[in-house]
C-alpha cells in the first residue's frame, strides 16, 4: 500500500506516494522543515534540503568509523 503525502512549493502543489510505514516518518520531518498547511518558497526547499543531506553526511562518517574500528 501507499500513502499520498503533498507539499505547497512556491504555489504549486506536488504529491509523491511513499509506503505507508515509511509515510509517518516523512510527515514528521516534512513537518520540521516545511510549513504543512501553506506555501513555501524555494529558499525554504534548499535550506532543507542542504540540512538534510548534512545530516546524511555525519551519518555516513560516523559509519564509516565504527567501520574502522571494528576492522582492527
Amino acid at each position: 500500500m501507499s500513502k499520498k503525502i503533498g507539499l505547497l512549493i512556491g504555489g504549486r502543489r506536488f504529491d509523491v506516494d511513499v509506503e505507508d510505514n515509511f509515510a509517518p516518518f516523512l510527515e514528521k520531518n516534512m513537518a520540521k522543515d516545511f510549513n504543512k498547511d501553506g506555501n513555501n518558497d524555494l529558499k525554504k526547499l534548499l535550506h532543507a534540503y542542504v540540512r538534510r543531506t548534512h545530516e546524511l553526511f555525519l551519518q555516513e562518517k560516523k559509519i564509516e568509523e565504527l567501520l574502522s574500528k571494528t576492522e582492527l
